[in-house]
């Protein structure tokens, strides 16, 4: 199977990226691809007054159209994220949704960790108008076991392994990793998580700003089990498009076995502590 990352400059104005959207999705199938990946935030980036106003439930008209191109190109697409307004929830979610060759959403992911952080200047509160999901995700597309995650979930590797002892062997990651902490760290994490769980990971990235602060950095990446980068986008609106080889797969997890040679009956909190203390 073919994978692609699509990279995008989404704003505020959903129409416009519901086009360049679908013009990528088009694009990247027509290489191939028949596992495409949209970022973070594709069809609205914008602050939370935009999230919130422009906020659909997972039957709303950008997944709509998101069914409909999976549909009519034969492909399996994760769609990126959305920001999804559930009825009776005074906050959204984070969601990320696996769609079928048949138009069918297979499996929606909502992001488990918020990100609530100071860099460069800049303050993000995820968490004022989203609320994380707490359920870790494995898919089926053909046959191939798809996981799925969300940009600031990069930095939490005990998903990621949970992920791959859950049978992944494709790791998903949209995201709108910023500009600033993507210099020096999206790379290195995108291919540590590969390496340590000797699986393909598909990145596709934001790029570029979008009011009222967001700086994106690009760098749309498939990476093999190995943790080479198979394709790049680097800057601009485009995709990167990559084979994932079940072959190259079983090799690198049977040749340097570390997935195998876990030892989780050694892997203890310290004694007294609760879980919660040990991870704050």
């Amino acid at each position: 199977m073919r994978a692609a990352a699509v990279q995008l400059n989404s704003g505020p104005d959903k129409d416009r990226n519901l086009e360049v959207a679908e013009r990528l999705v088009r694009g990247a199938a027509g290489e191939g691809a028949r596992l495409v990946v949209l970022p973070e935030k594709w069809n609205l980036l914008g602050d939370s007054d935009v999230l919130r106003s422009g906020a659909e439930p997972l039957d709303g008209p950008s997944l709509g159209a998101a069914r409909a191109w999976a549909r009519q190109l034969g492909i399996h697409l994760v769609a990126g994220s959305i920001s999804e307004r559930v009825a009776g929830q005074q906050r959204m979610f984070n969601a990320s949704a696996l769609i079928d060759p048949e138009g069918e959403i297979v499996a929606t992911y909502r992001k488990i960790h918020m990100f609530d952080v100071d860099v460069a200047g800049v303050s993000y509160r995820e968490s004022d108008h989203e609320q994380p999901g707490d359920e870790i995700i494995v898919a089926d597309a053909d046959g191939l076991e798809v996981g799925l995650t969300v940009c600031y979930d990069l930095r939490f590797p005990e998903l990621y392994r949970i992920l791959a002892v859950r049978g992944a062997r494709v790791i998903t990651v949209p995201s709108a990793f910023t500009a600033a902490t993507g210099r020096d760290h999206w790379d290195v994490l995108v291919r540590a998580r590969a390496i340590e769980n000797q699986a393909y990971v598909v990145a596709a990235n934001q790029w570029g700003e979008a009011p009222p602060h967001f700086s994106s950095h690009g760098n749309s990446i498939v990476v093999d089990p190995w943790g080479s980068v198979a394709a790049r986008v680097d800057a601009g609106e485009g995709y990167a498009v990559a084979e994932l080889d079940p072959a190259t797969l079983e090799r690198v997890r049977s040749s340097l076995p570390s997935l195998a040679h876990r030892r989780p009956t050694a892997y203890r909190w310290p004694a007294g502590l609760e879980l919660e203390e040990a991870t704050a």
